[in-house]
């Protein structure tokens, strides 16, 4: 018998095939992923989600000027058109409703709803206006709901991003593209305008470590060097290659020293590479407002386990500037009923397998993504990490070691649940309600979308008003 369902004989003697049903939390990459290897197995998928929109930091997180990375979503797309796939949107877990109500109605849950908390800096100054989570930033030029009230002041010549990874760069990058670089891309309105008003020209990148250190990939670290109005700065000694680099580090510092070696242009904006500083202050004006950070400058040593680190000198500098944005990780938040690991920010699970205290499997529970191995990879690792955790799902399958839901399991109990629960629910017609919206006011500009980002607004579309 498929794994999707199973014999069960019922009040009258009849045997009836009972379909095991999987809720899904998160319609992030990794979520879909997930989902659409649990289809093709033969189980039926609900995929749940916070907002009324699916595809997580696709959507919300991948760079505007990034439309090629997005068109992973119709991979995503061919997912939901599965006849035993639904999306509930607008449906919060540990607000709405609760870890264990869907254990009682599903025969397994799997957590796929990534890690959206900031990492802190831990150093004096962090809280001044003008201080920023790249998070906070990165949503509200995406047009995330939770951000669009933010505030952010670019009347400022130089900007900080502290970090050395693809966000920093991301941010960067947005900081310097010309007009007719942000024109074409679903950068949400209210950012757009606030660009074509930004007095923002430098750019400050700094990182601990050192440029074979860096997390970059090398992709995005070359596309900087393609800048309409914007040069790339680095100093040649900054651009050392390190003996044991990685392939992808040898390439990231190959680039680094192509740089180096530019000679400074009439470009208006520059986008300057600093390595081995470490921010220990964050100093204000007479405002409180972001005025400038304190740098240690670092030397790296090689430790017995073969790790490079930074260790900070007796030199200091200080770089001013009028806004600072922290791109130095992200780590999970807990959501209520769930077990979660505060020390390392995600659930705690082996192989994917949700376990509890005692470090023990719990039975039906299963992460996958972020929240399962901390924020590291591309979209595209999510795939494996998806079919990893799978993979154990159907070996707990095999062996009757999945959840039993109770009565109001069935689809249609589910959704009945779910309506008088969430009244607002988006489902998946819901979401091409708003998709449909949102290309159609893009397209006279040429743009993808313009998107919705409000809630009332995003379920208004949904509900097809």
């Amino acid at each position: 018998m498929p794994a999707r369902a199973r014999a069960q004989t019922s009040a009258v003697g009849s045997v009836v095939e009972v379909v095991q049903r999987i809720a899904i939390v998160g319609a992030g990459p990794s979520g879909f992923y997930a989902a659409d290897q649990l289809l093709k197995a033969g189980f039926a998928v609900d995929l749940y989600d916070r907002l009324p929109t699916p595809f997580g930091l696709v959507r919300a997180g991948v760079a505007p000027d990034h439309p090629k990375i997005k068109s992973v979503t119709r991979i995503y797309e061919k997912t939901a058109a599965h006849d035993a796939f639904r999306f509930f949107g607008g449906v919060e877990l540990g607000a709405d409703i609760t870890r264990d109500e869907l254990l009682a109605r599903y025969h397994a849950v799997v957590y796929a709803y990534g890690t959206a908390r900031d990492n802190r800096l831990g150093i004096p100054g962090e809280e001044l206006r003008g201080s920023h989570p790249a998070t906070d930033f990165v949503g509200w030029y995406n047009g995330h709901p939770d951000y669009t009230d933010l505030e952010f002041d670019l009347d400022h010549e130089r900007a900080v991003v502290i970090g050395n990874g693809n966000v920093a760069l991301d941010v960067a990058r947005m900081l310097v593209l010309a007009t007719e670089e942000l024109a074409p891309t679903d950068t949400a309105d209210h950012a757009v305008a606030a660009f074509h008003g930004s007095g923002v020209s430098d750019v400050v990148l700094i990182g601990r470590r050192g440029p074979a250190q860096a997390a970059f990939t090398n992709p995005e670290l070359r596309e900087l060097g393609e800048l309409s109005r914007a040069d790339v700065v680095v100093e040649p000694f900054e651009a050392e290659l390190a003996e044991d680099a990685t392939p992808t580090a040898r390439r990231n510092v190959e680039i680094l020293q192509e740089y180096a070696r530019r000679q400074p242009g009439d470009k208006t904006h520059k986008v300057i590479l600093r390595f081995c500083l470490s921010p220990v202050e964050i100093l204000g004006d007479e405002t409180g407002r972001v005025s400038a950070v304190r740098v240690v400058h670092n030397r790296l040593e090689t430790g017995a386990d073969g790790r490079v680190r930074a260790v900070a000198t007796d030199q200091q500098e200080l770089i001013e500037c009028g806004m600072v944005l922290r791109a130095v990780g992200y780590r999970g938040e807990p959501v209520p009923g769930v077990p979660f690991d505060a020390d390392l920010g995600r659930i705690p699970n082996n192989g994917g397998r949700v376990t509890g205290p005692d470090g023990d499997p719990l039975r039906g529970e299963y992460a996958v993504g972020w929240i399962k191995r901390g924020p590291s990879g591309v979209i595209g690792t999510n795939k494996k990490d998806a079919a990893d955790t799978v993979a154990k799902l159907l070996e707990d399958a095999e062996h009757d070691r999945l959840g039993v839901p109770g009565d109001g399991a069935d689809a249609d109990a589910i959704a009945a649940w779910l309506r008088e629960r969430v009244p607002g629910v988006c489902t998946w017609e819901g979401w091409l309600n708003i998709d449909e919206h949102e290309t159609a006011a893009g397209a006279p500009a040429g743009r993808p979308r313009v998107k919705v980002v409000r809630m009332e607004d995003l379920q208004r579309i949904a509900a097809g008003a």
